[in-house]
């Protein structure tokens, strides 16, 4: 792939940004990943960009960005809107470079982000959660920006904040030997893919760089076939790091200048590879830091033989949202399943249900049921676990066969979204 070197980030501000940043910004590890390699075939290292001080690659365009400000527009305060990663490295640079800021975040971020970004920023700035998405937050803080005539501090969509995040390829490439053939990066506002991806383009062309995004959130995917910058009407929030309406303008024009591919990733499968790399590795990593890892399972025919790095960008997981994460996991694999059951109502119903209709590695893990004595029949809400998704078809057939099932709703998405 030729690229026009104008259409893409300038190396002479990413090293810039990598001088500016240095007393402030860790330089995270570039860690093969033995589990990861073995199973794959492949050379597999990640970019652990959840060890950086505030577990994101963000504090490197946030404090990159609020350095180069003027005295007096630091003097005024910065404003930004931030799902959460931003705001923690925005938070992090106020205090440490002693001004005041404003953030607007979205009603929905996790609470340990909030508390994340009040630990950072401590005295030196205020959060106000307004909004459902980061779209709805980022409207209000520019509204308030230009009423208070403040700075705006953009996650994403700014030369200087993208040159920080450049640095991310930078030392990826500073701490490996052999050429690296896939480079594997998550996209939302598209900051990281723009930085990370100009750099390669740069000084390791010859390397295939891969973008992904969650399913349920495409902007770039949508903006490439309209090919222009396209604002999606609905997204799906769940990887609300990397979940955004619309991206960047800038962004959209480097991303597609960069980027040699683009795969969106089911949230299920992000679910499922979050509870893998802790299993297997104690990695905590986030929903958005989990793209990069899920990614692998798409492309797995084409990664055998060669060296491949996954950029882990974020591990601010929010612990209370770890039943959610075994839900859809299960669901994706195929190992949970909800019915609406038939009972006679009739003494030994349940007993043969559980004898004669369940498998012998069949889990009941969700029951609801009232009686009705003025039926011969009612029915029961139940979830069952499988221990290997083979199993479905078989206990499905016995189910009918008996007269029990009334229906399946993992098919049903509008009672479905009512049990989970």
């Amino acid at each position: 792939m030729i690229v026009n070197s104008e259409k893409i980030v300038s190396l002479d501000a990413i090293l810039k940004a990598q001088e500016n940043i240095k007393d402030v910004v860790r330089k995270t590890p570039l860690e093969l990943i033995k589990s990861y390699s073995e199973r794959y075939g492949a050379t597999i290292s990640f970019k652990r960009e959840d060890l950086q001080i505030v577990r994101s690659y963000k504090l490197r365009g946030a404090y990159n960005k609020i350095k180069s400000l003027s005295d007096d527009q630091l003097k005024n305060g910065i404003i930004c809107a931030s799902a959460g990663n931003h705001a923690q490295g925005v938070a992090y640079s106020c205090k440490h470079l002693k001004v005041k800021g404003v953030i607007f975040m979205p009603v929905t971020t996790p609470n340990q982000k909030t508390q994340q970004v009040l630990m950072f920023g401590g005295e030196f700035v205020a959060i106000k959660l307004i909004g459902d998405t980061y779209d709805e937050s980022y409207s209000a803080a520019k509204e308030y920006c230009e009423n208070n005539k403040k700075t705006f501090v953009h996650p994403f969509d700014d030369e200087v904040i993208i040159a920080g995040q450049g640095t991310v390829g930078l030392e990826i490439l500073e701490d490996t030997v052999s050429e690296i053939d896939i480079l594997i990066l998550p996209v939302g506002g598209g900051g990281l893919a723009s930085g990370v991806g100009s750099v390669f383009k740069k000084l390791s062309p010859k390397t295939k760089i891969i973008g992904v995004e969650p399913i349920g959130a495409p902007s770039l995917t949508t903006s490439l076939k309209n090919n222009k910058n396209t604002e999606l009407d609905f997204i799906e929030k769940f990887v609300d790091g990397a979940s955004v309406k619309k991206m960047g303008d800038r962004n959209f024009a480097y991303c597609k200048e960069v980027l040699d591919d683009v795969l969106t990733i089911d949230e299920g499968l992000v679910c499922s590879t979050i509870l893998k790399v802790y299993n297997e590795n104690a990695l905590v990593v986030e929903p958005a830091g989990a793209l990069s890892i899920a990614a692998l399972e798409l492309i797995k025919e084409d990664v055998v033989g060669k060296n491949i790095v996954c950029v882990i960008s974020g591990g601010n997981n929010d612990i209370t949202r770890m039943e959610e994460v075994k839900e859809r996991a299960l669901l994706y694999e195929g190992l949970k399943h909800y019915f609406l059951v038939k009972f006679p109502q009739r003494p030994g119903a349940l007993k043969e249900f559980v004898v004669d209709v369940l498998g012998e590695t069949d889990d009941i893990v969700h029951f609801e049921y009232t009686k009705k004595n003025q039926r011969s029949t009612t029915t029961a809400l139940v979830g069952i676990v499988l221990k290997n998704k083979n199993d479905f078809k078989p206990l499905l057939s016995r189910m009918k066969k008996l007269g029990f099932l009334g229906e399946y709703l993992n098919d049903n998405e509008q009672l479905f979204e009512f049990i989970t």
